[in-house]
């Protein structure tokens, strides 16, 4: 019987500069959360693009080559907190403008020309501040919005519970 292929599970995410990792931990500090809430390591703040899921590890560098696009400066405010089913405690923006869209779809397409599924779910732009955190309270006044100045994007992988970035897109 021939051994399974290895795989690697990859995805496309904004990864924040020390500033933006900065303010959004802010954001985190400002909640009390419960005793069983898994509070989102700083090294793992990101905002997911899109999910590919385990891609066949040999196809990585073709599949990374294939996500370059077309890319331009911008920038967003990540200023609304909203607790998702299960406790999911994200941080969004009110208005995520139209760039950001624009590169989701963007890479969406790029994807599609590489034969790779999109998620079915819809896009909602976010930074998960917390699992498990249901009984989450903010703990004071809310931060001021974390100012996003997006200078490229990333393709990463989840390898044993942790994130690395495989390539940089864009000017980072």
């Amino acid at each position: 019987m021939a051994a399974p292929a290895a795989t690697s599970r990859i995805f496309l995410a904004l990864w924040p500069g020390p500033r933006t990792r900065a303010a959004t931990i802010a954001w985190q500090d400002a909640h009390r959360w419960p005793a069983e809430a898994r509070v989102t390591a700083p090294s793992k703040l990101h905002m997911t693009l899109h999910f590919l899921g385990a891609v066949p590890a040999g196809s990585v560098p073709s599949v990374a080559a294939g996500l370059a696009v077309p890319f331009r400066h911008f920038a967003f405010e990540l200023d609304h907190v909203e607790i998702w089913p299960r406790g999911v405690v994200v941080l969004s923006p009110s208005r995520p403008g139209d760039e950001l869209l624009a590169l989701h779809a963007c890479l969406a397409d790029a994807l599609l020309a590489l034969r790779l599924p999109l998620e079915p779910r819809e896009f909602r732009p976010h930074v998960t501040l917390a699992r498990r955190a249901s009984g989450a309270a903010s703990a004071g006044p809310a931060p001021p919005p974390v100012e996003w100045g997006v200078e490229g994007y990333v393709l990463a992988v989840s390898e044993n519970g942790n994130y690395r970035v495989l390539r940089q897109y864009g000017s980072r």
